[in-house]
């Protein structure tokens, strides 16, 4: 009896042990997985090069290059590109940002985080279908937050700043509007398939006038189901190009 109780302590230990060496190969040793945008590989850099199109509808864009903030403060593996388009019939511009991670995962922050950055408070979160066109036409689910923030003025006044913010995440034929969802998600296919999936973090961000937050949103709206064909790849191919 007592060989029996060694022995079952042995084989726990054992599996204790593995279960610990197999996770940490797979933190020190990832396998990523394929992007679910566009990305391409940059000499000597685990970075990779992001792209958002110059041009959609009558938008007009100014590529913003990384800020030295972004530049120190995520990892070193990350993948970022941040363009401002700008439409003739309206002055409130759209900010246009994805950030992709590589092997570190902290490159995907929750949005509550970002936001509360900039001073902004998100007082209406909902999630909407976004119809993408295409060959093969789908529904993009994304996160729907109306912003607000107070900021004071060189005068020492006080002004109420209202926008619209949009995001959602993807990775190879994956794509979820939740941060949380989308943690659970690398966990788990991690855990199957000891691949770790390369998420990308994909927001649009335009001011606009209290009240006026469903115009702004329709406004953009219409940007993202044009510009996503261009740089965000179909969840079909994508799916094809994991296995």
């Amino acid at each position: 009896m007592k060989a029996q109780k060694w022995a079952l302590f042995f084989v726990t230990l054992a599996l204790f042990t593995g279960g610990a060496l197999l996770l940490a190969r797979f933190k020190t040793h990832p396998r990523l997985g394929q992007p679910g945008v566009k990305a391409a590989p940059i000499p000597g850099r685990m970075a990779m090069k992001l792209f958002l199109p110059a041009k959609a509808l009558d938008y007009t864009s100014t590529n913003v290059p990384e800020p030295k903030v972004v530049l120190g403060y995520l990892p070193h593996d990350s993948s970022y590109v941040e363009r401002m388009y700008v439409s003739p019939d309206d002055p409130a511009p759209v900010q246009a940002t994805i950030v992709m991670m590589g092997a570190d995962r902290t490159s995907i922050h929750n949005a509550n985080y970002c936001l509360a950055g900039l001073g902004l408070d998100p007082y209406e979160k909902s999630v909407v279908n976004v119809p993408i066109a295409g060959p093969a036409p789908y529904s993009l689910p994304v996160s729907r937050w109306n912003v607000r923030g107070t900021f004071q003025q060189p005068d020492g006044s006080r002004i109420e700043a209202h926008g619209v913010y949009v995001f959602w995440f993807v990775a190879a034929g994956d794509e979820t509007p939740s941060h949380f969802e989308m943690l659970k998600r690398l966990a788990l296919h991690q855990l199957r398939t000891g691949i770790k999936e390369r998420w990308a973090y994909v927001s649009y961000y335009s001011p606009c006038l209290a009240h006026r937050e469903d115009a702004a949103f329709d406004r953009m709206e219409k940007l993202i189901a044009a510009s996503v064909p261009q740089f965000q790849l179909p969840p079909a191919a994508t799916a094809v190009a994991q296995r």
